[in-house]
């Protein structure tokens, strides 16, 4: 059993078990027919996410999301309303603790009528070493520190100058700032959670 057929089966996992917030997260997500539209989550536990789009899923379908101030999320739809239609979430325990605390903030803080550091959640990619590539040509292996759908922060020695274009594999953008050792990039544009699942899991 994969561990997203154990989540849907995981009976005891409910959402009163957790501390609910509601929200209003905007995000897109992906349906097991690989098909990806636009959603807001309007609840949210670190178990469970009440997500509301355009196309409703079959009880029990693996969905994949990416979600503005949580980041990438994975689970099972197990309910349909009509608010929306449940996730149950498939997180290690110290994503749930993660969850914990960015919902905690996002109820206690208001974040959403606060400034943002950052318009998009960032995220630690399962494939993190990739090929930066140079406006010369020139191509330098590189670790992705962390990654969002408008950009990547690099782990690497060398610095190319800010506002000078590189690659990141197939995505075109722009370093933005350094930071101890590594540097920042800008995609040129707006990623879908498809194109970063496929390229970096």
């Amino acid at each position: 059993m994969n561990r997203f057929a154990a989540a849907s089966s995981a009976s005891n996992v409910r959402q009163e078990n957790f501390n609910a917030v509601n929200v209003d997260l905007n995000g897109r997500y992906m349906l097991e027919n690989r098909s990806e539209f636009p959603c807001i989550i309007k609840r949210m536990s670190p178990g469970t996410a009440l997500m509301s789009g355009i196309a409703t899923p079959r009880n029990g379908e693996r969905i994949i999301a990416y979600i503005d101030h949580v980041g990438r999320i994975e689970g099972i739809a197990n309910e349909i309303t009509s608010e929306g239609f449940h996730i149950l979430l498939s997180t290690s325990e110290q994503k749930k603790d993660k969850l914990s605390a960015q919902l905690t903030w996002l109820a206690n803080k208001h974040e959403l009528s606060l400034p943002e550091d950052r318009r998009h959640e960032r995220v630690v990619p399962r494939k993190a070493q990739h090929n930066i590539t140079f406006t010369d040509g020139a191509q330098r292996l590189c670790r992705i520190a962390d990654l969002s759908l408008s950009g990547a922060a690099i782990e690497s020695e060398f610095k190319p100058a800010i506002k000078s274009g590189v690659m990141l594999g197939p995505i075109r953008g722009t370093v933005v700032r350094h930071f101890q050792g590594g540097f920042a990039i800008e995609f040129a544009t707006i990623q879908t959670s498809t194109t970063l699942d496929n390229l970096f899991g």
